[in-house]
């Protein structure tokens, strides 16, 4: 919000005419004129100020204070002007040197006035303040000299000259056209005066290049001693200003506001750009001084480059006047095209002196021009005024080099910086643009810019929408990025290395910023992390190159950086292709970095399973088995058995076929009986627990050949080895005791019963692998693979069987199963395996119910309870069958349990069957036994394990339907339970034909292929084609699929099955009658 004009519109209408009187009088005193116009001139720049004062969205509360302490300074500064233009009354050498000093505290109290100016008030323009302060600063350091006596001469003011503007004078270098500017001789006297003020430097700068000899120009300024940096303004702006000042009543509609108070006249129009017309950039009068007759080409019109004089005196272009030769055939024809007479010779002659002058010209007008665009730039009024300032600062560096030196010297790489986030396309491009040619063959500017700017920034521009910025964004880039010393630094900018991927892959897209982003990618590999992160980016090829043609130090870093990468499934057997044999001939080093980095990156490839084939086809195997049972190295910082065990194990559980890889020159193979009784004797003797884990993991890839696995039971067998892997059970190394479990569960079936025997035999077992609740509930890899290894283990193993039940194990195991089942501990990721092992344990209890103790334990745990609740509670297949095993097993043993109730007969008594609600009746009540009709005596699920009783032959028949065949073959085992010899199997098949259990039975013949199944299933259907009545022979005869199945079985079943399926065929009249035969399941 601007500040109220109804409040200070008379104050800034005063104070603004005032200045104006002061600024015309005292361009019309001639006696210490110096000192005057220096007075006019630091009252004129005050303009600016106050129009920013008057405009501002953000006035300082003190404006009112400022402003009447500026006007009261003017006023006595007008008032001492004047005195000096009082006619027929001359002012005495003592009264101008009192008026002087009186001036130089008027301008000195003003320069106070502009300090106390809050930086809030510029609303975050830094140059607009800078300028201001530094203003401040020089007025207040400002000093007048009265050098010697001197009388008073005045003249009276001429209507149309004001401060800024003078009719132009001829001269003899003066030029007639209208076109070209006039050097003012009031203008001359302003900059002559300016050159007089006395600052007081804080610090000497320097410049920051070398590059030219110091040449001092007409304004008094050595380009030896322009700064670097410039923290502070010199001036508001430059001295050669134009102000057209009106006559009408309101002075301050034509006085400058601080956005236009600077501008360039129009120049000759030239090929070269410094002398182009720059109309839309902030006002100012002139350059510096005019452009001289001499300077321009009388052929081309145009200021000349290389200035020749030929015969007849006069001086021209050299191309121009070459050109000009050329159109004469004859020697003797050709003439001076401005004179006319005839010219002897083609002889052109340097002019040297002109040539010199012409540079120095330009140099100057370059300082001013450059000046005049800083402050376009800082004030951005307009995009027009903008691209003009830049377009101009472009011409200005091409020219000369040096001139990028002024340019990044003077303030105005902020600025740049700044319109990269301008909303203009074409701005952003021509800074861009800018930016990039100040960077051109520089490294010093390219550091300037780069620490001068947020490289994020830039890589912003790389995914700009609009191809024209991106375009320039990479160039610039690309530039930036030739500089070795930047190529860390935009390496490490975020995102920058994966939008250049990016870019370089949309080649068909855009194929210029494709080929511009790999160049920048080929500049940046200069630094080596680089090359890492476009690895990690997936961009391979930069590593393995420098990898495989790099020198030592460089291989070696490489080697090292690909074992930290994570390889992609897409990029990894490229690797492994281009860098495994480089990478083994590396180990193959004496050196021991060298080594420890190639087996770094060995590592990784092989633990990718793909790679495999081509680590075997480049020889890693020989080469890892010479490290882990030959070679040894003393005192190498790293276990290099250990990491070629590590490697050896991965390609093994790659699948490759081991069995005819030879490791070593006397022809022993992997599968050798010489590598594993080795692997095995290093295990034993062996403290170092990784590698101990390695070596275990590479006998589990030997176990899946038949040949090996032979060979690993023998030699484990013969040196007591299973010893020492269940002793690395209890290891506190645990990846080292689930190594150890998972070997043991692999060699259970060919040496169960060993193990067995000795893991009882091992202090803390067995036990220790049935660990009590944790806090926390989760579940381990180590607890799933315990629970499995018990499981596997001879189920019918009477002593290990009896060390549980003695360890007291079983509530464990059912408080553990109830916690899986209602708690989320199912999520773990081992659950599943834990559950297993937890459910095949109970069931090995149900192997050995002729052991007293065990089968107490069954009747006290309910078992029968517990496998029909988890038949149906579970997700898992494998908990259904192990389920469905235990239930057959304890269903046999009902046979044997159930016997008739021993119970005197009294008139008021009776065997019968209470109701549902009543069986389940306080205890204090008298329980009556229940009678089973299927197994003829007193049955319950709890002391005869009665499946009727316990409500699971419905649950075992809906496993019928189950996708799994090995879950529908255990219940098909357990159902087959109820139809042995040794129960009613009339009752029993009364009771299956309510529950419809037929039809499941003909429908899981028709759903699964499997031998046992088939058996089960036919014997259960010859039972009700005997027993089983009418309408079981109806349902089985009208089975259409049945006979195929029959058939099948019957041409391909083994010996019990074929038979079955025959007596069902005769049944079915689809073979002759014969004689029957029964077979008990």
């Amino acid at each position: 919000m601007s500040i109220d004009n109804t409040a200070f519109s008379g104050l800034f209408e005063s104070l603004l005419a005032d200045i104006k009187t002061v600024t015309e009088s005292v361009e019309c005193i001639e006696v210490e004129q110096k000192s005057f116009i220096e007075v006019g001139c630091c009252l004129y720049r005050v303009f600016p100020v106050i129009m920013e004062l008057k405009h501002t969205e953000t006035p300082p509360k003190n404006v009112r204070e400022i402003l009447q302490s500026v006007s009261q300074n003017v006023n006595l500064a007008k008032d001492l002007v004047g005195e000096c233009h009082k006619e027929n009354q001359p002012v005495s050498d003592t009264e101008l040197g009192s008026i002087i000093a009186q001036l130089e505290g008027v301008i000195k109290d003003t320069g106070e006035c502009l300090c106390l100016i809050p930086s809030a008030t510029f609303g975050g323009e830094e140059y607009a303040e800078t300028a201001v302060r530094s203003l401040s600063e020089e007025m207040q350091n400002i000093h007048f000299e009265v050098k010697q006596p001197l009388e008073l001469r005045t003249k009276e003011l001429e209507p149309t000259i004001s401060f800024a503007t003078e009719q132009p004078k001829n001269s003899k270098m003066a030029t007639e056209s209208p076109e070209m500017p006039q050097q003012m001789p009031m203008v001359r006297s302003i900059s002559e005066g300016m050159q007089n003020v006395h600052f007081e430097a804080k610090q000497p700068r320097e410049l920051r290049t070398n590059e030219l000899e110091p040449k001092k120009s007409k304004m008094g300024i050595e380009s030896s001693q322009m700064p670097q940096q410039m923290p502070m303004e010199p001036d508001l702006y430059s001295v050669h200003v134009e102000v057209s000042v009106s006559t009408e009543s309101s002075q301050a509609s034509n006085m400058p506001l601080q956005n236009d108070f600077l501008k360039i006249s129009n120049q000759r129009r030239q090929y070269e750009s410094i002398n182009k017309p720059i109309t839309k950039l902030p006002q100012v009068a002139h350059y510096i001084e005019p452009m001289y007759d001499t300077f321009v080409c009388p052929l081309t019109k145009q200021v000349m480059d290389d200035p020749v004089t030929i015969e007849s005196g006069v001086t021209y272009e050299r191309k121009a006047i070459s050109e000009w030769f050329e159109t004469f055939s004859y020697l003797e024809d050709i003439t001076c095209p401005t004179t006319g007479m005839k010219l002897p010779t083609k002889v052109l002659s340097t002019n040297v002196a002109l040539k010199i002058t012409i540079e120095q010209w330009r140099d100057r007008n370059d300082v001013a021009r450059i000046k005049v665009a800083r402050v376009a730039l800082s004030l951005a009024s307009s995009d027009s005024m903008i691209l003009e300032a830049i377009r101009d600062l472009q011409h200005i560096c091409k020219r000369k080099q040096y001139n990028r030196v002024q340019v990044l010297s003077v303030g105005i790489l902020p600025l740049l910086i700044k319109l990269l986030g301008y909303k203009d396309i074409d701005v952003r491009c021509g800074a861009l643009e800018l930016l990039q040619q100040l960077a051109e063959e520089d490294d010093e500017g390219k550091e300037m810019i780069a620490d001068t700017m947020d490289l994020s920034t830039l890589v912003e521009l790389l995914s700009c929408s609009h191809q024209s910025v991106q375009h320039a964004s990479l160039i610039f880039l690309l530039e930036l990025s030739r500089c070795q010393a930047l190529c860390e630094k935009i390496g490490s900018a975020t995102g920058a290395i994966l939008i250049l991927l990016r870019i370089k892959y949309n080649h068909q897209a855009d194929s210029f910023a494709a080929e511009k982003a790999d160049a920048i990618l080929k500049n940046l590999e200069r630094f080596r992390d680089n090359i890492k992160r476009m690895a990690e980016y997936g961009f391979l090829e930069p590593l393995l190159n420098h990898l495989t043609e790099g020198s030592k130090e460089v291989q070696m870093e490489m080697a090292s950086y690909l074992g930290e990468v994570i390889l992609s499934d897409d990029s990894i057997t490229y690797v492994a292709e281009r860098a495994s044999p480089g990478l083994i001939k590396m180990m193959q080093s004496g050196n021991p970095i060298i080594r420890e980095s190639a087996f770094k990156a060995l590592a990784q490839i092989s633990s990718h399973n793909s790679n495999g084939r081509i680590l075997v086809e480049a020889g890693i195997i020989q080469i890892m088995a010479e490290e882990v049972f030959t070679r040894t190295i003393y005192d190498e910082p790293m276990n290099s058995k250990n990491k070629a065990a590590a490697i050896l194990a991965h390609v093994l559980e790659s699948g490759v076929e081991h069995d005819g890889i030879q490791v070593n020159p006397h022809g022993h193979r992997i599968s050798s009986d010489y590598v594993i009784y080795n692997i095995v004797s290093m295990l034993k003797n062996s403290k170092a627990h990784e590698l101990n884990i390695n070596l275990i993991r590479i006998l589990l890839c030997l176990t899946k050949s038949p040949k090996s696995m032979a060979a690993i039971v023998s030699i484990v067998n013969e040196t007591e080895a299973s010893y020492t892997l269940i002793e690395f059970i209890n290891n506190q190394h645990e990846q080292l005791g689930v190594a150890a479990i998972k070997l043991l569960v692999t060699l259970s079936p060919h040496m169960g019963n060993t193990l067995a025997e000795r893991l009882c035999k091992t202090r803390g077992q067995p036990e220790s692998l049935i660990e009590s609740l944790t806090e926390t509930n989760h579940i381990t890899e180590k607890q799933a693979v315990s629970a499995k290894f018990l499981a596997n283990l001879p189920q019918q193993n009477l002593t290990l069987n009896l060390a549980l039940l003695h360890k007291n194990v079983v509530p464990i195991i059912l408080q553990k199963i109830i916690l899986i089942q209602r708690s989320g501990i199912r999520t773990s990721r081992h659950a599943n395996v834990y559950l297993e092992g937890l459910v095949g344990i109970l069931v090995r209890f149900t192997t050995t119910l002729y052991e007293p103790q065990i089968l107490l334990l069954a009747k006290a745990h309910k078992l029968t309870s517990v496998f029909t609740e988890l038949l149906m509670k579970t997700s898992s297949d494998e908990v259904q069958r192990l389920s469905a095993t235990g239930l057959e097993k304890l269903s046999l043993e009902s046979m044997n349990l159930s016997q008739p109730p021993n119970i005197k007969k009294t008139k008021s008594t009776k065997f019968f069957r209470l109701p549902k609600l009543l069986s389940f009746s306080s205890s204090k009540r008298i329980k009556i036994p229940l009678l089973c009709s299927v197994h003829r005596g007193v049955c319950s699920s709890e002391t005869t394990f009665c499946l009727i009783d316990a409500k699971a032959v419905d649950r075992l028949l809906a496993c019928l339907d189950h996708e799994n065949g090995e879950v529908v073959e255990a219940s098909m085992a357990a159902i087959c339970t109820l139809l042995d010899d040794n129960v009613d199997v009339d009752k029993s098949l009364s009771l299956l034909n309510e529950l419809d259990a037929i039809r499941r039975i003909l429908n899981a013949v028709k759903e699964h292929r499997r031998e046992g199944l088939w058996q089960k299933s036919f014997w259960m259907i010859e039972k009700f084609l005997v027993k089983g009545g009418n309408k079981s022979a109806s349902d089985i005869s009208q089975d259409r699929s049945l006979p195929a199945s029959l058939v099948s079985a019957f041409h391909h079943g083994n010996g019990n099955t074929r038979q079955i399926a025959e007596n069902i065929l005769r049944r079915l009249n689809r073979m002759p009658s014969s004689s029957t035969s029964y077979y008990t399941m």
